[in-house]
């Protein structure tokens, strides 16, 4: 072989390299990379999961207000309605989003030494909030309903809740929730939204969180909240 041919040869191995590359490639391979990608761009990471969830709590209140409303004017108020929602609250809020928080978030905020009083008064509120839940599941009873006092118990109960939880995920989402991420690496901040999703997934199932919106959407188009466009102020 000349010196130009091994020159020649020697010239043509890149592309050559390249051609295999692409081979290898393929469709499946491209498929993969595309899957993965997709997947990448869904993951949601841990504390844009706990605020999508305050959208969830968000709209019990609303529930809870309307139900207020109609306790004080003494209007109809279909007890299991009422019961459905402290029931989401239990299951969705307080035993799953309020127990992530606690076990992942409060810990590292003690560690690190950063919003420790504000961690101390969200526990303090995570319990007050438990039992007012029980006062509420208790009283929103047929019978409890048709008593004259058991209303007004109820209806006490359902606006310390309300009053309380308000200011509380408030704090949470501008406050907690932004300062989280100063305290825990970026490896660490992506592993929680994985563990975050699998118990989501493992407690109420692959859709639960979508599932968990319809069971209050049903909620508030049985008491006819469900509308947005009816909290739109009104011109004159």
């Amino acid at each position: 072989m000349t010196r130009d041919s091994r020159r020649d040869l020697l010239g043509r191995i890149p592309a050559v390299g390249a051609g295999l590359a692409l081979m290898a490639w393929g469709p499946a391979a491209e498929a993969q990379a595309k899957e993965t990608k997709e997947k990448k761009e869904e993951e949601i990471s841990p504390t844009e999961d706990l605020m999508r969830e305050h959208g969830v709590l968000n709209r019990i209140l609303l529930i809870y207000e309307e139900a207020v409303r109609r306790l004080t004017r003494r209007d109809e108020l279909p007890p299991e309605t009422l019961q459905e929602a402290a029931t989401i609250v239990r299951t969705f809020v307080e035993d799953y989003h309020e127990k992530l928080e606690e076990e992942f978030l409060f810990p590292r905020f003690e560690k690190a030494d950063q919003q420790v009083e504000l961690v101390k008064t969200l526990r303090s509120q995570h319990q007050a909030g438990r039992t007012l839940t029980d006062q509420i599941r208790s009283l929103a009873k047929l019978p409890g309903m048709k008593d004259e006092d058991d209303r007004r118990k109820l209806s006490r109960s359902l606006r310390l809740f309300i009053r309380m939880y308000r200011p509380h995920e408030a704090r949470e989402d501008t406050v907690l929730f932004p300062a989280f991420r100063k305290i825990v690496s970026p490896n660490e901040f992506d592993s929680l939204g994985e563990q975050f999703e699998e118990r989501e997934h493992r407690l109420f199932g692959e859709d639960g969180f979508a599932r968990m919106v319809d069971r209050v959407a049903a909620i508030e188009k049985k008491l006819g909240i469900y509308d947005l466009a009816q909290f739109t102020p009104k011109g004159d």
